[in-house]
């Protein structure tokens, strides 16, 4: 279901209960405030935190805006997305860059939260961009950490810089000397982490910190940790006084709350969040498109973006053309398939949809097993029949079937979702675009 499912399910409710309302008195509006205060503490959302929001959403919802408002219910959504949106930071924060290379990231947290792979998967998307990072190995007290961050940097393509167990310091100073004299302009430094915050940890962290002068200090925190999310976050931020925070796991069924509590609690952004287990899931943090997606609104401008990175320029022209000519085939199907993939699965694209929150995304209409048996029985399929789907009737259908290892049912809903597609593109291509529903 992903991060929020539930607080959004309960938003739901109370927002279908007020849009059915021509006009809001205070008894309702008092109402709908306790069940989102109910529902954002179930969430496990800072006591404190859910205290301040409601006060300011219930001070809004008395004020004229409401009161005049032709759609009182529709006004409210909007009051709690501009409060969500201001209570997670506004707007996305971005990495400092130092006016010297390197800049020098340091990358702080507890153990099992995410912080090794988390330096990997910040190599990989700085190199996206076109940066050149160095990671360094400076956690020399959990068993395998710098085997684990050389395998993580070889996934990201990026160079390990490690001198074995001598002191972190050291290793830290050495390695942004390396990086000074080989043209690396980014330093991460993956630091120790511990089960739990004790001194010799945050002691060692505030000599590397003195050492390096760091442009960036980043905490990872496990959003499924929920209030010890907080806790870790604001002992850290008291000690290191960190530039920002990154939170993991926050594809997982997860209450959530530390994303909304955090940055209200430590003032300090989020700035990232890890999405998935691949080297690549790893997106800015918006506010604003968090809040659109808890409240089911859906996160469009991040799937377009996904969209564009899963299908360059020319293949998109390709698609548009096909689309508007009718001559949409199985290829450009199979074409749709990986760039799905790519954007991390139909089940993150159909979460970013407007209105698709309610929906279960483990509904077996979407399986990613599915989608793998569907591109099997396309790859059996001959030129001509991907071009022409009309042609495969029973025996080619059985000749199909056995290829891709598939049942002949599989391949009558492949083609019934063919045409259903390709009816639907020819009715946006008549609509210029919209959707025809």
């Amino acid at each position: 279901m992903g991060v929020f499912s539930g607080l959004g399910e309960k938003l739901k409710h109370v927002f279908d209960k007020l849009a059915n309302r021509g006009k809001l008195d205070e008894y309702e509006i008092k109402q709908a405030m306790r069940e989102i205060r109910i529902a954002l503490l179930e969430a496990d959302v800072n006591y404190n935190v859910v205290k301040d929001f409601i006060a300011k959403i219930s001070e809004r919802a008395k004020g004229e805006e409401i009161t005049k408002s032709v759609t009182p219910g529709q006004q409210v959504i909007k009051i709690v997305n501009d409060e969500l949106t201001d209570l997670m930071g506004a707007k996305n924060s971005k990495l400092e860059v130092s006016s010297k290379p390197p800049t020098i990231i340091m990358m702080c947290g507890l153990q099992g939260a995410g912080k090794t792979t988390m330096c990997g998967k910040l190599a990989a998307l700085l190199k996206k961009q076109g940066k050149k990072p160095l990671l360094v190995a400076c956690d020399i007290y959990r068993p395998a950490a710098i085997n684990q961050l050389q395998v993580v940097g070889k996934n990201a393509g990026a160079e390990v810089f490690e001198r074995g167990t001598q002191k972190p310091v050291k290793t830290a100073e050495q390695a942004v000397k390396h990086a000074l004299s080989n043209g690396f302009d980014t330093v991460i430094i993956d630091t120790a982490g511990r089960l739990h915050i004790n001194d010799d940890l945050m002691r060692e962290l505030e000599d590397i910190k003195k050492a390096l002068k760091p442009t960036e200090i980043l905490l990872t925190v496990d959003a499924m940790t929920g209030q010890d999310a907080v806790t870790v976050a604001t002992v850290f931020n008291e000690r290191l006084d960190i530039t920002g925070v990154i939170l993991t796991k926050l594809d997982g069924d997860t209450r959530g709350g530390a994303a909304l509590s955090i940055r209200a609690v430590t003032g300090k952004p989020i700035k990232f969040c890890g999405t998935g287990e691949k080297i690549t899931d790893l997106e800015p943090f918006y506010p604003d498109r968090m809040a659109g997606r808890i409240l089911g609104m859906g996160d469009v401008v991040s799937l377009v973006e996904k969209a564009q990175e899963a299908m360059d320029d020319e293949m998109m022209r390709k698609m548009e053309k096909r689309v508007r000519d009718a001559t949409f085939t199985l290829d450009d199907f199979l074409i749709q398939f990986e760039s799905l993939k790519k954007m991390g699965g139909i089940g993150e694209v159909m979460q970013m949809l407007p209105g698709m929150s309610k929906y279960n995304i483990n509904d077996k209409a979407i399986d990613e097993k599915r989608i793998e048996r569907f591109k099997a029985i396309i790859n059996s399929m001959t030129p001509k029949e991907r071009e022409h789907p009309e042609i495969v009737k029973s025996s080619r259908r059985r000749r199909i079937s056995l290829g891709s290892g598939t049942s002949i049912q599989e391949v009558n809903q492949l083609l019934k979702q063919f045409e259903q597609t390709r009816d639907l593109m020819k009715k946006m291509k008549n609509n210029k675009g919209k959707l025809p529903f």
